[in-house]
């Protein structure tokens, strides 16, 4: 019988570290004390961040008021 032999490559992904913001942030949202992650570049928490709708290709998403 014949041995089969598994071959890898080595990862070759970047070697940059991951952006950081001020790690002593809070939400920007009046009375919401929720610290905010050294990696989330937003100012808000998910409980509070502002709704973003996707870009739908042909049609028009209205936001709700």
């Amino acid at each position: 019988m014949q041995e089969t032999a598994l071959k890898g490559r080595k990862f070759a992904g970047s070697n940059r570290a991951p952006k950081t913001y001020s790690t002593a942030r809070t939400c920007a949202h009046k009375g919401c004390g929720t610290q905010l992650s050294q990696y989330n570049k937003r100012e808000h928490c998910y409980s509070h961040a502002p709704t973003k709708y996707p870009r739908l290709r042909g049609r028009i998403v209205k936001a709700e008021a």
